[in-house]
């Protein structure tokens, strides 16, 4: 599978990041705490390089809780500074501008050192789309000024809003990278909405899905669909996806199973957190 999804103001706002980059003392990454590193753009490691970081583990809500943990312990061990958010509630959010401070303690100690006590600090948000970057942003502000919603592509323009305690903030759109050529990792973002629907086959994806949650939540899946998981690493998601359709009645004409009806239920269902606190990967896939 070679999933292409690269709309053109996704190449317009890479070329602007570069150029904004230098314009800020640090960058501030919104990532999905269920796939904290496949949410990640790649290009932002070159495109921030040298700059500070500070990784926002979105969305905690629906995260697996020690996962998530050994998540903020793999990204700190890289040098980045780390809080986790669950921006629609406001949990983690009031922790952002301490955290950005300490961030650049050295840099403010400087600009104090030179008398300009007061200077406002620049930072860039950044993060693929529905991650929950603008609402994370209007959680930061206090009130509703980027556009937020639970679909991809909302935010199209970069703009800056000052933050009280003297920090700017410079949100830009959501921008994916040209082409997935991992399966792994487009099936990922598919699962948790960071790319449209109509990209891929959503019985497919629902395959893909109940296979992860085979690994990451069996019990959760027996329980709720009254499927068998294998004891095998091999997990057959189209037989457990039709095991599961089957329980639930989707019947077509003829008797046969209405798997596409099922994914759509499995896909809502996971996303909208009723399945519970899932992770669908860990920083022992990514050794340092």
């Amino acid at each position: 599978m070679n999933i292409q999804w690269y709309p053109g103001h996704m190449t317009k706002t890479r070329r602007q990041m570069a150029e904004y980059i230098k314009q800020v003392d640090a960058v501030c990454e919104v990532v999905d705490a269920r796939i904290p590193q496949v949410s990640r753009n790649p290009d932002m490691d070159d495109i921030a390089a040298g700059k500070p970081r500070l990784m926002i583990l979105n969305r905690i809500d629906l995260a697996d809780p020690e996962k998530t943990a050994a998540w903020v312990k793999h990204f700190r061990a890289q040098g980045m500074a780390v809080i986790e958010t669950d921006s629609r509630k406001g949990q983690g959010t009031q922790a952002f501008a301490n955290a950005v401070r300490s961030l650049l303690a050295d840099k403010i100690a400087q600009w104090n050192e030179k008398g300009l006590v007061g200077k406002a600090v620049r930072v860039m948000v950044v993060g693929i789309p529905n991650v929950g970057k603008s609402t994370f942003i209007n959680r930061i502000l206090g009130r509703k000024s980027a556009k937020a919603a639970d679909k991809p592509g909302v935010t199209r323009g970069s703009q800056w809003f000052r933050v009280e305690g003297g920090i700017d903030l410079l949100d830009t759109p959501g921008i994916l990278w040209p082409k997935f050529d991992d399966e792994r990792v487009g099936i990922l973002l598919a699962c948790t909405g960071a790319i449209r629907d109509d990209i891929l086959d959503v019985e497919t994806l629902g395959c893909k899905l109940m296979e992860l949650l085979a690994v990451q939540a069996p019990q959760t899946i027996r329980e709720r669909y009254g499927v068998t998981v294998p004891e095998q690493s091999d997990f057959p998601g189209y037989d457990m996806l039709m095991q599961a359709g089957r329980r639930r009645g989707f019947l077509l004409r003829g008797g046969e199973i209405d798997t596409e009806r099922m994914a759509r239920i499995l896909l809502d269902e996971f996303r909208g957190g009723v399945l519970g606190r899932i992770t669908l990967e860990t920083p022992e896939e990514y050794p340092q």
